[in-house]
This record gives structure tokens, sequence and C-alpha cells, in this order.
């Protein structure tokens, strides 16, 4: 009960937030309280699941075009991994621009030690400088990195999508800002598509994508002191047209109060709480974004069939 709390301090981040987003009127919980040690695994999970064509596309897509990659921006200086999850699609990257350090940035600090432990094994010559902090804030890079001529950001996985689109801007711009001028941002963003392609791909048939989405409640029973009966809610993903995005939900399956860090929380049968949008990007939405941030898209590559694209940024 320790963590627990912990938990029930109202400087606690997760707790702050957590309770904002169950009392508003359309219950909602940031997407990056999902990466929690067991969710962070889920997610990679998720990358392998039949359904889910995101990986496989851009892992193609990045196995065609880093050679052409490494002749714009040269090799050797850093590389600064924005959610660096498992990192298992920064090796292909590390193999081909060769840098001297390495910044992996994510908020699952203990998911990304055992990465980092596992590159360093792969790479003995490569310095790695991990850095524990929420990437959607501003944040601060080693000075070892900054005083580097080269610096690529990465930003892989179309984890863009996740913000909503005037906090993609923001983002951009405060990498742009974080980076330096002369940097270059690698950032990978899912396509639009047929409907269908993308309800599959987070709502998968074997059902990893719910359990990812319900472990969320886990967290809350484990770090809040919270009672959720997590068989009493279901994973729901659905299509927003006019957004341009999928929607993750958690539908309650009954009328039900759940005590939440010492406050009772009513749900009514069918309410959702919102975990997570996936917004899809064209070619065209993307540059201008970028563009209206700062950047210069020096390059973008595509797959074949246009399900996924790359867009390589110059500050």
């Amino acid at each position: 009960m320790q963590a627990a709390c912990k938990k029930d301090m109202p400087d606690d981040p997760f707790a702050q937030d957590v309770l904002a987003g169950l009392t508003a009127k359309h219950k909602w919980i940031s997407s990056k309280w999902l990466y929690d040690q067991a969710g962070s695994q889920l997610f990679e999970d998720i990358t392998q699941t039949e359904d889910y064509y995101p990986t496989r596309t851009e892992a193609a897509i990045f196995r065609t075009m880093m050679g052409e990659l490494a002749e714009i921006t040269g090799i050797g200086g850093g590389v600064a991994e924005y959610g660096s999850g498992a990192s298992v699609k920064t090796r292909l990257l590390l193999d081909a621009v060769k840098p001297q350090l390495y910044v992996p940035l994510d908020i699952a600090g203990e998911f990304m030690e055992e990465a980092v432990a596992e590159l360093s094994d792969a790479y003995p010559d490569l310095a790695i400088a991990p850095v524990v902090a929420d990437f959607t804030q501003p944040v601060t890079l080693p000075d070892a990195f900054n005083r580097l001529e080269r610096r690529l950001g990465f930003f892989p996985g179309s984890t863009i999508g996740n913000f909503e689109a005037g906090k993609a801007g923001e983002f951009l711009t405060r990498v742009h800002t974080t980076l330096g001028d002369g940097a270059y941002f690698l950032v990978c963003a899912d396509l639009v598509k047929d409907r269908d392609v993308l309800r599959r791909a987070y709502d998968d048939s074997d059902g990893v994508t719910a359990a990812f989405n319900l472990n969320l409640l886990t967290r809350f029973n484990r770090e809040l002191g919270a009672d959720f009966d997590e068989t009493a809610f279901h994973h729901e993903a659905v299509w927003n047209e006019d957004r341009s995005r999928i929607e993750m939900h958690l539908v309650s399956d009954k009328d039900q109060t759940v005590h939440v860090a010492g406050q009772d929380i009513d749900f009514a049968e069918g309410e959702h709480i919102h975990t997570e949008n996936s917004h899809k990007y064209t070619p065209d939405t993307m540059r201008d974004m970028a563009e209206g941030a700062g950047w210069t898209v020096e390059k973008v590559w595509t797959d074949e069939r246009d399900w996924f694209g790359v867009f390589l940024l110059k500050a």
C-alpha cells in the first residue's frame, strides 16, 4: 500500500492527471500513462500481431532508405530518440548513421533500462546517455549531445499521431528548439487509408490491444489504491472521420462507482474513458504542420501502398 499512499499526494502528476480526467464531463486519460512497465511490453506485443501493420511497414521503409538518409545527414554525431521503447528499430538507424552518442528518451524508465542494456551489449563502442522524461513536455538533452555538430532526432512508431493536431505542432516546435539549428529530425507518421484496416490495427483479433488498454485500470488499482473491476469494462476502437483519427476507449459495462485516490467516481452503463487518439495524416498535412513549426521537409519516404510515411525534417 505504500505506492498507493504515495500516489494520493496532490503533487503527484499521475494522481493529478487521473483525477482530473475521471472527474471531467467526458472522462479521459492522457495516453502517456498507458506506458508503465507492463503497458510498454504489451505495446511491443501489439507490434507483432498480424493486424498491426505500422511497425512492419515502417521497418520495411527503413531497410530501403537508411543508406540515402546517411548520405543526407552524414555519419557520426548524436542521435536523440523520442519515446525509445524497446529500441528495436533504432538498430537500423544506428547501423546507418553510426553516431558516437545515442540519447534515448522515454517515460518508462525501467523498460528503457532493459533496452539500453541490450543496446550496450550490441554496440560496445557507442556512448549511451538515457534520459527518463515525458517528451510531451520540454526536455533537456545532455550537454555532450548539444555540443555535437551533427544532431539527429528520431521519432518512430507514428507516435506523432497521439497528439492533438495543435499539440503535435507545438511538439515539433519544441523539438526544433531542443535540437537546434542545423539539426535533422526523422519523424514517422501513419497515413490515411481504408477504415477497416485502421480499426483492425487498433482492435486486433488476438485481443492484445484490448489487454494494453485495460492494463490502465490495473495500474490505477496498483498505484492509486483504486478498486476498478477490470471485467466490468471493455476496449473499443472507433474511427472519427471528422478528426481523421482512431480513438481508443474503455467502456463501462454497467452502472458502477469506483474509488480512486480517495475519491468516488461514478460510471453509467456505456460511459467511456477516452484513453488514446491516433491521428492519421497525408503527406501534405504533415508537410504543412512541420513547416508551420519552423522545419524544412528535406525528404519523404513511403511504402508502395502509401500506408506509412517517414519524413526527414531539417531545422
